[in-house]
């Protein structure tokens, strides 16, 4: 069972949210807040696996509480659901620690999703956001080598290192060692920037 903590300062966000995520049975709603606040003091008494993030919120937006809830609950993991507008709070979020993000328009299906792969550890990006998260690199993609672009697209696809390294048949060590370099080429610091710009510059 997945638990999830809904944050949004609507009560009828928050209401249908709960109603669409709890729909299936491998996922359930143990507690909603109205602000980053609330979510923290909530998460001290309830155990949460993902946190639902609203970006902009009264008392505490969202990614002030997400950096917040990634230092107090390091296991915990946070999905952004955001409007398109949002697009420099998000790259904000990126840096505070949240690892998915979806519009608030998304289909309920595709949010359902998107909560289990974020607690499977992986990084969900609706496309219409992942355009605008990316980094500006100073030359896209001219030093990495064929593999790096293996592995590069596998990271990009969702998969964890262990996953990578038995698709491409290498050591864990050497996947470790490729997303290095894959960093300092392209100019970022983490899987998730990196996965966003593969998405905009790998064909």
């Amino acid at each position: 069972m997945i638990r999830v903590l809904v944050v949004d300062d609507h009560s009828m966000v928050r209401e249908g949210l709960a109603s669409v995520l709890s729909a299936e049975g491998d996922i359930a709603v143990v507690a909603t807040a109205a602000n980053g606040a609330d979510a923290l003091a909530l998460v001290e008494g309830v155990d949460v696996d993902v946190a639902v993030m609203d970006l902009s919120m009264p008392v505490m937006d969202g990614v002030t509480a997400t950096r917040e809830l990634r230092a107090r609950v390091p296991g915990i993991r946070v999905l952004v659901l955001t409007s398109f507008g949002d697009r420099a709070q998000v790259r904000r979020a990126v840096a505070a620690g949240a690892t998915g993000y979806q519009l608030k328009d998304a289909e309920p299906h595709d949010l359902r999703a998107a909560v289990r792969a974020v607690h499977g550890g992986h990084a969900p990006l609706d496309p219409r956001v992942a355009g605008a998260l990316l980094p500006e690199p100073t030359a896209p993609g001219s030093g990495l080598s064929a593999r790096e672009e293996e592995v590069l697209r596998l990271v990009a696809d969702g998969l964890a290192n262990k996953q990578v390294a038995t698709a491409l048949g290498i050591t864990e060590r050497t996947v470790k060692a490729h997303l290095g370099s894959v960093f300092r080429q392209i100019g970022v610091a983490d899987r998730t920037s990196a996965a966003l710009w593969a998405r905009d510059h790998l064909r």
